[in-house]
């Protein structure tokens, strides 16, 4: 699963930290990161992506 966050389009919210800890972070710039995509497979990245309010992350299987 290929994970991507348009940086351009994130608020740094937190909503997909609160869903999937393990693959996203945000950082200083108050921007989410991907930190570990393969973690995907312990939790709901399509959950995140969906819960996103401004769609900036985006998932290719």
């Amino acid at each position: 699963m290929k994970v991507k966050i348009d940086r351009n389009l994130c608020i740094g919210c937190g909503a997909c930290v609160v869903v999937c800890p393990d693959v996203f972070e945000l950082r200083d710039d108050e921007k989410a990161y991907v930190k570990d995509e393969k973690a995907c497979e312990r939790c709901d990245c399509k959950m995140a992506a969906q819960g996103c309010p401004v769609q900036a992350i985006s998932i290719n299987d």
